[in-house]
């Protein structure tokens, strides 16, 4: 039998967390049940990461440089650092929604280590946490990501951008600009591209998802240092849904 690979082993290592199964619980009553945002828990983490390995394939594959190769390091450990950086770069949410990416950063270090254990040794495994750490503050809006992780997790990150994110806030909150756009987003494809190597088309039953593609993907697509190799599309499929019925201001 074939050895397990060190990004199956990270997973599971994640998988069975308590701790991090719990400041995600921890991070969902912060957003959805106090703040009445979006999702930031478990399902948004999985969102992420299958995304985030996504756009890793595409560019490792158009031979776009990776950050870990500066430490030696290769494609599985690029993979690894966004797979941690999908799981941990909202943690700070239990904490406070102002800064949660500050606060991730206090969190992350002892759940890396944690995770970590028996996967990698020194000195791979201070490079691995550095680097997840990196990608995890690089996800804050005004910060520039120097590696190639940091901009994919920055990118997948805004990615999360379906209607089913938008269910709960919607149902529970006054209609906002934020709720009714997420709800107009039907699916975001990703796949290769033409002329770049990744194409990002989305698929809107309303044109209300404009405001997603336009003050949300590009401010972190345009910061993300990854515009050069990203290509977007938007399209109406259909008749255009109505997503509200009124709206008044009390």
């Amino acid at each position: 039998m074939a050895a397990e690979t060190k990004l199956g082993l990270v997973k599971k290592a994640i998988a069975r967390s308590q701790r991090l199964r719990m400041l995600s619980t921890c991070s969902n009553i912060t957003a959805i049940d106090r703040l009445r945002i979006n999702d930031h828990g478990p399902t948004h983490v999985r969102i992420v990461t299958r995304i985030a390995l996504r756009l890793l394939e595409l560019l490792h594959g158009a031979g776009v440089k990776l950050g870990v190769t500066d430490h030696g390091l290769g494609y599985e450990d690029a993979q690894v650092v966004v797979v941690l950086g999908a799981a941990l770069h909202d943690v700070g949410h239990a904490i406070h929604r102002t800064d949660h990416e500050l606060f991730s950063m206090i969190l992350a270090p002892t759940l890396l280590d944690d995770l970590l254990d028996g996967i990698y040794d020194e000195p791979a495994r201070t490079v691995i946490l550095a680097e997840t750490m990196h990608a995890i503050w690089a996800h804050r809006a005004s910060v520039r990501p120097l590696t190639v992780e940091g901009g994919i997790l920055k990118v997948a990150d805004a990615l999360d951008m379906e209607k089913g994110r938008a269910r709960i806030p919607f149902r529970v909150g006054e209609p906002t600009i934020h709720s009714v756009s997420a709800l107009a987003i039907e699916k975001v494809e990703i796949r290769a591209g033409q002329e770049k190597p990744v194409h990002i088309h989305v698929r809107m039953t309303n044109s209300a998802g404009i405001f997603q593609l336009d003050s949300l993907l590009k401010e972190k697509l345009l910061t993300s240092g990854l515009r050069p190799y990203i290509e977007v599309s938007a399209e109406i499929e259909g008749e255009e849904k109505k997503i509200i019925d009124r709206y008044a201001l009390e």
